[in-house]
């Protein structure tokens, strides 16, 4: 699939022919472990490996303000989105909505249940890379009427994104959301999303947000 993004003053358009969702990228182990050990619990089978990269179909991928899910059960996330083309990687932004329903059934299945929506811009990766675990990521959501700061965090919390392109074979025509950040309060379900990133070194950002359209499950 072809996607357009304005990468600085230029206008862009990369191939997607692959899409993997990376998962339990957080650099404390022993948090990522804590994790794992919670969903246990709930009954939700651990990881085959750490980290993993669940593989999605590139139709996912949307640069659309709205998303429609199925039932009140999913949420957003913010992640770090990596695209490959032509020997040069861009740097982004994207939303790992998942299925939480699903998800104590299947995790890959749950990744594959809803869209991504996926930044309009998008930086090269070389301008940021002496200062990753400076980028700043951030998260709000429509919580009754008001807008309530979600997830805080910057890339040091999150492994080096090299070592995760690494893992996933990272090459021309792949994109990749690289794992997030927890969510104040727990994760739960809004009906709208407002993310950004920020580079403190360079004093720019990139924003999106996109609302949930919900629809019923008819038995």
């Amino acid at each position: 699939m072809q996607f357009a993004f304005d990468v600085g003053n230029q206008k862009v358009s990369l191939k997607v022919s692959s899409v993997a969702v990376a998962g339990w990228t957080g650099r404390n182990l022993s948090a990522v472990q804590h994790h794992i050990d919670e969903l246990a619990e709930l009954g939700i089978a651990p990881p085959s490996q750490v980290p993993l990269y669940y593989r999605v179909s590139t139709a996912l991928l949307t640069q659309s303000d709205m998303i429609q899910v199925l039932g009140e059960g999913s949420s957003g996330e913010v992640e770090p989105f990596l695209i490959r083309a032509d020997g040069k990687t861009y740097f982004g932004l994207a939303s790992d909505h998942t299925d939480r329903d699903l998800e104590a059934h299947s995790v890959a299945a749950s990744k594959q249940a809803c869209a991504k929506p996926i930044s309009t811009s998008l930086w090269n990766f070389d301008d940021i890379a002496g200062h990753l675990d400076d980028i700043q990521f951030r998260c709000w959501i429509d919580e009754n009427g008001q807008e309530v700061l979600y997830q805080d965090g910057t890339l040091a919390g999150i492994r080096p994104l090299a070592e995760l392109c690494d893992g996933a074979g990272f090459g021309d025509g792949m994109a990749m959301l690289c794992g997030t950040f927890a969510a104040i309060g727990g994760v739960r379900p809004a009906g709208s999303y407002r993310m950004q990133v920020s580079d403190p070194h360079m004093g720019k950002t990139i924003e999106m947000s996109y609302k949930v359209q919900t629809m019923p499950i008819v038995a």
